[in-house]
């Protein structure tokens, strides 16, 4: 039986629902689904958001009203769930939702996980490089603890396939070289791509900007992953960007694993 797991940055639960997102959901057939950018809070999502399909959902909301904020809809009930990470300042912003499903026989998790973007200026580019400095010892550290999936987006384009006008975007956030290593450490302390393991191929993107004609030109940016301890990785069978219907400035990214929880 396969496990399957899906993860779409929303950009605003309300507005992807009103775009057809939740009748998608109900027939996508995931066995967990991680959201990033729910941009409510615990009372908007309270009646209209907490279940979907028959995934039950766990949050972690940002203290600001209309933003950042993560989600992981789960068909099984964990055995717990953590919400974030232990960073004051990264917790308060609402970016790390992990559920735990532990045996005797494995230590399992899933986390839906949002990045900071450094797009809007020098000072969140300063976030940014503070978060992607906390984050890493935290998955390396989980990594020699446990098995997990980190789903989400990452706000991070890895190589110069994985977006259109790499050469172009070389000084912008997103593609920075400090950015890219950072990711590249990451996996070489044995974290992997799951999505480039299965699919090789250019023209892989999965956020399109607003502006122009990015989305019918598919000038996009893959910046959604599923990042997972080796052994999980290896039981990635079959990968989706679901391209249909858009909800969000992001695609939906499937992957089925060949295990069951």
């Amino acid at each position: 039986m396969a496990f399957r797991l899906i993860t779409l940055n929303l950009n605003g639960i309300r507005s992807a629902a009103s775009k057809g997102f939740l009748d998608w959901a109900a027939n996508a057939g995931a066995d967990c689904m991680g959201v990033q950018e729910v941009k409510a809070q615990a009372d908007d999502v309270s009646g209209r958001f907490e279940r979907i399909a028959d995934l039950d959902g766990h949050f972690h909301f940002a203290e600001k009203k209309g933003y950042s904020g993560v989600g992981l809809y789960t068909k099984k009930a964990p055995s717990a769930v953590i919400t974030g990470f232990g960073n004051k300042e990264f917790d308060a912003e609402g970016r790390y939702v992990e559920t735990r499903y532990d045996t005797a026989k494995r230590k399992f998790s899933v986390i839906s996980c949002y990045f900071p973007s450094g797009s809007s200026g020098e000072e969140r580019q300063a976030a940014k490089f503070r978060f992607l400095a906390k984050m890493y010892p935290h998955l390396v550290k989980l990594k020699a603890e446990r098995e997990f999936v980190l789903v989400g987006d990452v706000n991070i384009a890895h190589q110069e396939i994985d977006l259109r006008n790499w050469k172009s975007n070389q000084k912008n956030s997103g593609f920075l070289p400090e950015e890219r290593a950072w990711l590249t450490q990451l996996l070489g302390a044995g974290l992997v791509d799951v999505f480039r393991t299965l699919n090789p191929n250019p023209d892989q993107y999965t956020w399109w900007s607003n502006r122009g004609q990015a989305w019918a030109k598919n000038v996009g940016w893959r910046l959604d992953y599923h990042l997972a301890t080796p052994a999980i990785a290896a039981k990635a069978k079959r990968e989706q960007i679901y391209l249909d219907h858009r909800f969000s400035d992001h695609a939906p990214v499937t992957i089925d694993y060949d295990f069951k929880l």
